[in-house]
């Protein structure tokens, strides 16, 4: 493709989440959007008022919007609902597609949709916006060059009140649908493997002000012979964890924490003798990331640049639906009162 091509791209969806997206789209020099839509057509208007999309198509039907742009791309900013139809609607107009997370409603769509990207020969990338973070980078990074050692556990805690005050207070499996996604396709990121079994129990304390139960416990075997295990409620008051959870990663050398912010403690094994073994304090680097976009921002970079350059964003649909795998297998489990294989909810068995 042609480097002074501007990559032409239309957005569906104009809630609010699709700001998130605009705002390091807009600034880019090789990106035009070129158009807006949203079944309220005013919701267009006003985001094209907003961001000063003055020759942006607007409307309300993507086909006829897809039509009228010829688009390289769509960003779709919709509910998990609409994925499906705004995927496969853009995929068969020839655009690749970025989409918001969860990839999905239900694996028998997030199958779907993947299988369409592939026969159609275009990108299909969500946005999983935390893999981007220069932290959970640094950790990643320190676990793949051994700094504990072969990894053998991972804990991982998410503990938030959360009074959101609309959908969410009334929707079933709320932290494990709505939330969870997060978490889980961090855990898979940190280490490099993948989930073969969930075994999950979900509850709604007394106090709560959800409808639906607003905890969970869930523990995952993983491929490398990993164990994973998650806790998290969305009605917990106080000492609150960070939003990308509080983590243990042990390995067979020694323990890395991490807050889910800014600190990282490590310590690892100085000696081979004693009942409980010496150890002495290693740091986490944390550089190597200077400048590099973060977030929502970075998603788009990437995407962009395997639509120019080819190469594959490591958000592609293709993967991340092991990462939806994980919410569905959880929640199946907590359904079923039994261990969930993840592979079936792949396979559709």
């Amino acid at each position: 493709m042609d480097s002074n091509h501007k990559l032409r791209v239309v957005v569906v969806g104009c809630g609010a989440i699709c700001r998130s997206w605009l705002r390091p789209s807009v600034v880019r020099g090789d990106v035009e959007i070129v158009g807006l839509v949203d079944i309220a057509h005013e919701k267009a208007r006003q985001v094209a008022d907003e961001f000063g999309l003055r020759e942006a198509v607007l409307g309300s039907d993507l086909e006829k919007v897809l039509k009228a742009t010829h688009p390289d791309a769509v960003f779709d900013c919709t509910v998990p609902e609409a994925h499906k139809e705004v995927t496969l609607t853009a995929l068969a107009h020839g655009c690749h597609v970025l989409g918001e997370k969860p990839l999905a409603d239900t694996m028998a769509n997030a199958r779907c949709m993947v299988a369409a990207a592939a026969e159609a020969g275009r990108i299909y990338a969500v946005v999983q916006n935390r893999r981007y973070e220069p932290n959970i980078r640094a950790l990643r990074r320190f676990i793949a060059e051994n700094g504990i050692g072969r990894v053998t556990t991972v804990h991982s805690d998410f503990f938030i009140g959360a009074h959101f005050n609309g959908f969410r207070n009334h929707m079933k499996h709320v932290l494990l649908l709505d939330m969870a996604i997060h978490t889980f396709d961090a855990a898979r990121f940190i280490t490099g493997q993948d989930a073969l079994t969930a075994l999950a129990h979900e509850w709604n304390p007394p106090v709560s002000w959800y409808d639906y139960d607003a905890s969970a416990v869930a523990v995952f075997e993983m491929t490398g012979g990993i164990v994973y295990t998650y806790r998290g409620s969305w009605c917990a008051e106080g000492l609150p964890t960070t939003w990308e959870s509080s983590w243990r990663v042990i390995g067979e050398r020694g323990t890395v924490l991490w807050d889910g912010g800014d600190q990282f403690r490590c310590e690892v094994v100085a000696g081979d003798t004693g009942f409980i073994r010496p150890v002495k304090a290693v740091e986490v680097p944390l550089g190597g990331f200077a400048g590099e976009p973060t977030g929502h921002a970075g998603v788009i970079a990437e995407f962009l640049n395997c639509i120019r350059n080819g190469g594959i964003p490591q958000t592609v649909a293709a993967d991340n639906i092991k990462s939806l795998a994980m919410v569905h297998a959880a929640v199946a489990s907590a359904e079923r009162g039994c261990k969930v294989k993840v592979t079936e909810l792949l396979e559709g068995s």
